[in-house]
């Protein structure tokens, strides 16, 4: 699964807009950023990239570090909390999902990279 393919999974079964689908990725694969940093390397405003990396903090994804720097959490913990957030706002029965499962897993060697420098 590539990129681009992890971006649409979030979109489709996590229900993620593309912005914090890519925001997410972005952190997930490169490390904590702040929001200069993901303003420039998605060229959007940086207060888009600080509502947007809010956003993923009320959805379990991020953390902040500070009240503009962010670090996501380990991928296989997030992507199944973030679709049980779904769930329940969507009052779904959680069940396991292969695909949210496969996000975790798929991301899984970027993430520890990106912390192991």
């Amino acid at each position: 699964m590539d990129t681009s393919q992890i971006e649409e999974k979030l979109v489709s079964e996590i229900k993620l807009n593309s912005l914090q689908a890519k925001t997410f990725l972005l952190i997930t694969c490169y490390g904590k950023m702040n929001k200069s940093q993901i303003a420039e390397k998605l060229n959007i405003s940086k207060d888009l990239a600080l509502k947007t990396s809010k956003e993923l903090m009320a959805l379990g994804a991020f953390i902040d570090i500070s009240e503009t720097e962010f670090e996501a959490m380990h991928p296989r913990f997030t992507a199944v909390n973030m679709y049980r957030r779904l769930c329940e706002k969507e009052n779904i029965e959680f069940k396991q999902n292969k695909i949210v499962d496969s996000i975790g897993v798929v991301l899984e060697k970027p993430y520890d990279d990106a912390r192991t420098k």
